[in-house]
């Protein structure tokens, strides 16, 4: 009896350290991008306005792709989806430098987002069925591998670019390495959910609408703050333009360091008290940065937003897994509302910023602070508690 206990919990911990390595991966794909979005913009000279748009075909892509993915996971198994779709966000993160105009490039991160939105659905359907396996919250680790791949991929890609590297092979490195990390990881992936959903496209299951809705507000929240931060430590802070990304800077590590401790936070307190800990945390940062004009005040709003919203995420996609009819529905429910976030916030914050100021637009976050406290309280039941 002993010795089946070891050998299920070193096929646990083998298990936990593949998945950890594809989202590692995965944010290494997404850091390289990160990196080379400002190449693609020297190189078409394009404005704020005209970027976004681009932008947006990576939501778009994803959000088009992850229902399907939701779909294909029980039917392909996990190992192979895993490695399938790969494969094919590292081929599209080689379209981009092939573009020759904003509309191409506008294909090809569309393309991309597709690549990324399936890989997403496949690694974090997955990783939910590894950690009821686990019979712990382990997700928020999952997701620090992602985040700490991505600080890894912009970081080498600055280096790569620094060294003369043009877009294609900065890209085609980069993607080379989250390939052939990924694919290695997947040797050692199971079949995982085998509970086929009936459709590809359908209105998502009641009880997980709730929970969709707080991956959409921490999404929003997350995309406003990495898109927006340095601009408004600059213009409306008065901060330095060599140190106006101090304010995401303190927000990134804080998000790694709040998912680093996140699982140890969950087993202790559950998801649900998770979530709305991190709403009141989120509020109280956002009012610092918004409040009297202060570079440390600002600075430390944002730690404290980076802090609020780490587990929100992993927080409600296993919880959407759990309660779901099928893991890989609900994951690929959350997630798809979560990238919808995407397409709503940039134009809605750029609107406000435009009419009002970046002050308001950040500002407005309060209401998101609001809306996932308010959700979180009608949670009840073994996904969420």
């Amino acid at each position: 009896m002993s010795v089946g206990i070891l050998v299920d919990r070193d096929t646990s911990w083998a298990e936990r350290c593949a998945v950890t390595t594809v989202f590692f991966g995965s944010g290494l794909g997404i850091g390289a991008w990160a990196a080379s979005v400002p190449t693609f913009k020297d190189r078409f000279a394009l404005s704020d306005g005209a970027l976004s748009v681009a932008l947006l075909a990576f939501a778009a892509g994803a959000v088009v792709s992850m229902p399907l993915a939701g779909l294909l996971a029980p039917r392909f198994g996990a190992a192979r989806l895993i490695r399938l779709t790969a494969l094919l966000f590292a081929v599209t993160l080689l379209l981009p430098p092939l573009a020759w105009s904003l509309p191409s490039l506008a294909v090809a991160v569309f393309a991309m987002g597709a690549g990324q939105g399936s890989l997403d659905v496949a690694m974090n359907a997955y990783a939910s069925g590894v950690e009821q396996r686990w019979k712990g919250p382990i997700m928020s680790s999952f997701h620090a591998a992602w985040s700490a791949g991505g600080l890894i991929g912009s970081a080498l890609g600055g280096f790569l670019i620094v060294r003369g590297a043009g877009p294609a092979l900065q890209l085609g490195i980069e993607a080379g390495i989250a390939f052939a990390i990924m694919v290695a990881a997947s040797l050692t992936i199971g079949i995982g959910d085998t509970r086929a959903a009936t459709r590809v496209f359908a209105l998502p299951e009641r009880k997980l609408m709730a929970l969709s809705l707080i991956a959409f507000l921490a999404v929003l929240v997350e995309g406003s703050v990495t898109d927006w931060s340095a601009l408004y430590m600059s213009s409306e802070v008065g901060a330095p333009s060599g140190a106006a990304a101090i304010g995401f800077s303190g927000y990134a590590l804080m998000m790694i360091a709040g998912r680093l401790l996140g699982d140890s936070v969950v087993r202790a307190v559950g998801r649900t008290r998770v979530i709305l800990y991190g709403a009141v945390m989120l509020f109280v940062g956002i009012g610092l940065a918004t409040g009297p004009v202060s570079e440390p005040g600002a600075v430390v709003g944002f730690a404290l937003v980076g802090l609020g919203v780490a587990n929100m995420v992993p927080a409600a996609f296993s919880a959407s897994a759990a309660a779901a009819s099928s893991p890989s529905l609900g994951v690929a429910t959350a997630a798809t509302m979560a990238y919808a976030s995407l397409l709503v916030g940039p134009p809605l914050f750029g609107a406000v910023a435009t009419v009002s100021s970046l002050r308001v637009a950040f500002a407005i976050l309060l209401l998101a602070a609001v809306g996932i406290a308010a959700l979180t309280a009608t949670q009840r039941g073994p996904g969420i508690v």
